[in-house]
């Protein structure tokens, strides 16, 4: 798997739990009182963690990445069945079929978020 996407995927999933932590759900009041959790440091600590991440992101993937972000909360998104799982729009049988499809980053072409295969 392309080592730029295994960072994309790690930011997305940080970002997922900061988000999280900053919802006011019953599980964060829960967290908040029986385990002493202050999630709004914890918040700040993983997006300093994302902000690192970033960084070590190719300029021209960070601009694509930053681009969709600000749009949309998943910016990587799986493959399933020749289907987009953000736009679930079939895409193109050649981007599925390669040997290793994961090898490099590819995009759906209707919703332009990074997409990976699931065999």
């Amino acid at each position: 798997m392309d080592a730029q996407l295994i960072l994309l995927l790690e930011i997305q999933d940080l970002a997922a739990k900061v988000r999280e932590l900053r919802s006011d759900t019953d599980m964060g009041k829960m967290e908040e009182k029986h385990f002493g959790v202050d999630r709004e440091a914890a918040a700040q600590q993983l997006e300093v963690t994302i902000g690192e991440l970033e960084d070590r992101l190719d300029g021209r993937i960070r601009r694509r990445y930053d681009r969709i972000a600000g749009r949309m909360d998943r910016v990587v998104v799986p493959v399933i069945a020749g289907t987009c799982y953000g736009c679930l729009v079939s895409i193109p049988t050649a981007s599925a079929g390669d040997q290793d499809p994961n090898a490099h980053l590819q995009t759906c072409e209707h919703c332009g978020r990074i997409i990976y295969i699931l065999s």
